[in-house]
């Protein structure tokens, strides 16, 4: 009998169906196709071509400067890394110069003792996991230490041609007070972000919402009547609704990128 009402559970068990893992379900942006297509349009009438700041030399070079940069100024690290390159442009001739001369360059830039190690930590995985070469997927660059998905975005953005979104502050701040991405962390900013903004404006749409961030929607005093977008913008504390006047800028370079 036991055997039997044993035999009976596992049936009846079996033919419960397996849950599927419940999928996490994002904000919607708050703007419609053809409202998203006009920001961007803007944007780049603004700016064509959006350029980084960052000295690099080579993929690998970049990945160091962007590793480098956090919690620091672009123009300190470049100061820096422009030394530092002509000497160890390969994790091979960086690994050869040694922990404590990779220090004595970058001491200028903050917490430099700690991304020294990380330089050296990641120049090493770099000969041994990837041949030497920086590889060119987001993923796999998020395994190096020191590099968190905002650098591989930018370094797969900039190195390799591929549309990503970086969330910086001004992205991030942007994204939720437009309610263009309502996401409470960056992971969803940027997951929101890429659903909506149109594919042609994706390469070089976080360096437009950068630069907008930091130039005309600032964290503490936004200019909404410098503002090209003021007429689409959804913000509730926006003060202006007439855009300002499209004066394009033909090169423009982006802190932080």
């Amino acid at each position: 009998m036991a055997d039997l009402a044993k035999e009976k559970a596992t049936k009846v068990a079996a033919k419960k169906p397996c849950r599927k893992p419940v999928k996490k379900r994002l904000p919607r942006c708050r703007y419609t196709k053809e409202e998203m297509a006009a920001i961007f349009a803007r944007f780049k009438e603004q700016r064509p071509e959006p350029k980084g700041e960052l000295f690099h030399v080579n993929p690998y070079t970049l990945v160091v400067a962007v590793a480098l940069s956090a919690q620091a100024t672009d123009i300190g690290v470049n100061k820096a890394t422009r030394h530092l390159f002509a000497v160890a442009d390969t994790p091979e001739k960086m690994l050869a110069l040694g922990e404590d001369k990779v220090r004595d360059y970058i001491k200028t830039i903050g917490l430099y003792k700690t991304k020294a190690k990380n330089v050296m930590a990641l120049s090493q995985k770099i000969i041994d996991d990837f041949g030497g070469e920086v590889p060119n997927d987001r993923e796999l660059l998020t395994t190096l230490p020191g590099v968190g998905r905002k650098t591989a975005n930018v370094v797969v953005s900039m190195a390799f041609g591929q549309p990503t979104i970086a969330v910086d502050t001004h992205v991030f701040r942007i994204g939720n007070r437009m309610g263009m991405a309502p996401g409470k962390t960056p992971d969803d900013v940027e997951a929101i972000l890429e659903k909506a903004i149109p594919e042609e404006y994706l390469y070089h749409a976080h360096h437009w919402l950068i630069l907008h961030g930091r130039y005309t929607c600032k964290a503490r005093s936004p200019e909404c009547e410098n503002c090209i977008i003021a007429d689409i913008c959804k913000a509730k504390e926006k003060t202006c609704s007439v855009p300002a006047a499209i004066i394009p800028i033909e090169e423009q370079v982006i802190p932080g990128m």
